[in-house]
């Protein structure tokens, strides 16, 4: 995928779903992942010509694992000219050490949500970009569907009343083998996730079902979110 069609889909679903106001400062979870570091480049180059001026943050929660060097997602971030914060925390050792959780993902994601949104608000952000792609709105719907029996995704705008922030999600239209493809052209800075349950989630097998079923139906992937589209589901209602 070239840069030129990244940024179509980006601006494309900022559009749709009137993501972006005037003056918004919006902050970025960089993980190291192919995704985030996606998302911080299309931002970053969108902010030059988007009509509507807004300012982005790039974070990094540290969740505390050996050997997790951030060094290269802050040159990444410099050559972007984004500014760049490292959140530390012990988050790994809670969940992993301390808990011993069987199932570390739930827990794991809210304290790093958590630290996240903290730091975004002591940057003065007031939106949260996600990097959700277009798979991880069909891997969500199917999970909603064999897991908890209801017909849900989540949406590509979402306002957190309590915390006053609103999260958005600008990937929505690009799939992940464009992600993937994007990030090796561009030599991105990727890092290998360094958490134990990497792999082995709910979230895994939802995608090793939508594999299965790609053998079967090849477009299976656009007639699901087609079908996302046209469902109804709270959100999903363009501008």
């Amino acid at each position: 995928m070239k840069s030129q069609k990244l940024l179509s889909y980006t601006r494309r679903a900022i559009t749709d779903y009137d993501m972006i106001s005037p003056g918004d400062k919006i902050a970025i979870g960089i993980s190291g992942g192919k995704d985030s570091l996606t998302l911080l480049y299309a931002m970053s180059k969108l902010k030059k010509f988007y009509p509507i001026p807004f300012e982005i943050e790039a974070i990094t929660v540290d969740l505390g694992f050996k050997d997790f060097d951030t060094s290269r997602l802050k040159e990444y971030c410099e050559s972007l000219g984004v500014n760049y914060t490292v959140c530390k925390t012990h988050i790994g050792e809670i969940v992993f050490d301390y808990r011993k959780e069987p199932n570390p993902c739930s827990l794991c994601s809210r304290m790093r949500k958590g630290a996240f949104n903290d730091c975004a608000a002591e940057l003065g952000c007031n939106k949260i970009a996600y990097a959700h792609h277009k798979d991880d709105v069909i891997d969500s719907f199917l999970m909603s569907m064999l897991y908890e029996g209801r017909i849900h995704t989540f949406s590509p705008v979402t306002h957190l009343e309590k915390s006053g922030v609103t999260l958005i999600r600008p990937l929505i239209y690009v799939l992940e083998g464009e992600i993937r493809a994007f990030a090796r052209a561009n030599d991105l800075p990727v890092c290998k996730n360094p958490c134990p349950a990497d792999g082995v989630t709910k979230r895994q097998e939802s995608k090793d079902i939508i594999d299965e079923l790609k053998l079967r139906v090849p477009d299976v992937k656009d007639r699901i979110f087609s079908s996302i589209e046209g469902a109804g589901i709270d959100g999903w209602s363009r501008h």
